[in-house]
């Protein structure tokens, strides 16, 4: 696989580790720990990536959130980049708690933290503080329709640009069709949906191919989106169960970002206190279009809910 460390990529301080977090001790997880570099730690930033992504994703960010203070944590969720890429397990609530196990039972990380998530990663930002609300002290998430949201299930799902929730949904076809074909087929997502088409570059998407070729790497992302069915259940029932969702939130999206336009119905559905974020020039792929409006639009939530 290409490196991870492409020379333009401050990861002096990051430290990489991996930890099993089932008791078969079947499925290990790769996560990248940066420690704050500030004078004091302000507190601790989770970035969940989105598809087809891996914690790469995060390269141009984990270490200006650092140098703010924060210690940062981003994770390649099972069946992304070096994590493994087991059969099951893919409904969203199931690998929110494989973070909550690297961050809380592996890391230590005892008092809530930011959780950071888009796209696949927003829809488990969300999960995790659903399931996991005295360990998030807030959330931002975008760049997806949550399933089980009325904007998701009024329609939003089947328009024209989310053609391929339905195609990755059907069985064994997807995987059939892009054998081989990998990098052509996850390069399309990159050129469709961004507005800076300079934030993903001819390395960056030679990176990202290798790791969806890895055996089973294609057959995880369809089953991230097989799931869906399920997080819709998921989402509805806890909502029905424990109400408005009450830590900080925040609609993260880019500012040319199609996905725009469900981002605050959306959240305000599930939080009771939500703000809508948007990153300059950007359009799905908002810590890769722009970093650096990415970092200071995340640092100014942040901040406010330490």
């Amino acid at each position: 696989m290409p490196s991870l460390n492409p020379t333009h990529i401050d990861d002096t301080h990051w430290q990489h580790g991996h930890v099993f977090v089932d008791d078969e001790r079947q499925v290990r997880i790769h996560y990248i720990d940066c420690p704050s570099l500030g004078e004091k730690q302000k507190g601790v930033i989770q970035l969940i990536h989105g598809y087809p992504n891996t914690s790469y994703q995060w390269r141009h960010v984990i270490t200006p959130f650092a140098r703010a203070g924060y210690r940062v944590i981003a994770c390649d969720y099972r069946g992304a980049g070096d994590s493994s890429h087991p059969k099951l397990g893919y409904d969203k609530v199931t690998i929110a708690d494989d973070l909550y196990k690297v961050a809380h039972d592996h890391l230590g990380i005892k008092t809530p933290i930011h959780i950071v998530g888009q796209d696949i990663g927003g829809m488990i930002a969300h999960a995790y503080a659903a399931s996991h609300p005295d360990h998030t002290r807030s959330v931002m998430f975008g760049e997806c329709p949550l399933p089980g949201a009325k904007p998701y299930e009024s329609g939003f799902k089947n328009s024209p640009g989310m053609w391929h929730f339905t195609f990755q949904q059907q069985l064994d076809l997807p995987e059939l069709l892009t054998q081989g074909k990998e990098k052509i087929y996850i390069k399309h997502f990159y050129d469709r949906l961004a507005f800076n088409p300079n934030g993903i570059t001819p390395r960056d998407v030679d990176h990202y191919a290798a790791s969806f070729a890895q055996p089973g790497g294609m057959r995880a992302g369809f089953e991230l989106y097989r799931a869906f069915p399920q997080d819709a259940k998921d989402n509805q029932a806890m909502k029905k169960k424990d109400g408005q969702l009450k830590m900080p939130s925040a609609a993260l999206c880019g500012e040319m970002s199609l996905l725009l336009e469900v981002a605050e119905e959306q959240t305000n559905e599930f939080y009771e206190n939500v703000e809508v974020v948007t990153v300059d020039k950007s359009g799905h792929w908002t810590a890769e279009e722009n970093p650096k409006d990415f970092v200071h639009k995340v640092l100014n939530f942040v901040q406010k809910h330490n």
